[in-house]
């Protein structure tokens, strides 16, 4: 009997040494989602810098293009060879990013995650919205096959001086959150985030003609197309 009772106090102690460590991890787990959560909410109601930030997401015109460096056939499948460009927002003929992408077949889509800000956030009360390019792919590939235009979770630097005033810590806490609500839309929207979704535009392209991407205040992502001259 004492030495049942002797096993059965060892196992119990085996239990608690096993659990408790678990149990401890779990709860900092737990409190550091709650945490960071409730970070990304401090930032959004009660920032000014990043307020200000937002309200001088002023009207956007032109944010870039794209053209084509060459179209060709091999082994009798098209492949379009084209220059994405995404330009300064006060100077449209600075760039400021600037990638080659081969595409099979000459319909190319191009990818874009917008944000929406309330009036919650916006110290003029006016609607804004900022764009993050995602990936660019052709009619044959899937979207998850895309490539990439932008890091995911890093800022861009078409909007790098206007979030300049914000901490590091803060700038990486917010740009972090933008990326990955992508896949959860709705999560921040009591805190002045008005809507996330995904802005897909295609054209065919042809040689010989620019493709200019604009965007309005409101998030309304849309190609025009003129000559290369």
């Amino acid at each position: 009997m004492r030495f049942r009772k002797n096993m059965k106090s060892k196992f119990n102690l085996f239990l608690i040494i096993a659990i408790v460590p678990s149990v401890i991890v779990l709860g900092i787990l737990a409190i550091s989602s709650l945490y960071v959560s409730k970070t990304i909410y401090d930032l959004l109601r009660e920032n000014k810098a990043l307020k200000q930030a937002i309200t001088n997401l002023t009207k956007e015109t032109q944010i870039g293009y794209a053209k084509v460096i060459s179209q060709e056939r091999r082994d009798g499948r098209l492949f379009t060879r084209l220059l994405f460009v995404e330009t300064d927002r006060d100077d449209p003929t600075r760039r400021i990013l600037e990638k080659e992408y081969e595409i099979e077949g000459d319909i190319v889509y191009f990818d874009a995650l917008i944000v929406k800000f309330g009036d919650q956030l916006v110290m003029d009360g006016k609607e804004r919205a900022l764009y993050l390019w995602r990936r660019v792919y052709g009619e044959k590939m899937s979207p998850a096959d895309g490539y990439p235009i932008e890091t995911p979770g890093a800022e861009p630097q078409r909007y790098a001086d206007i979030f300049a005033k914000l901490s590091l810590k803060e700038k990486n806490l917010f740009w972090t959150e933008i990326w990955s609500l992508s896949n959860d839309p709705d999560r921040l929207k009591k805190a002045g985030v008005k809507a996330i979704y995904g802005n897909v535009v295609y054209k065919k392209l042809r040689p010989g003609l620019i493709y200019m991407f604009k965007i309005s205040n409101t998030g309304t992502l849309y190609p025009e197309v003129v000559p290369d001259l």
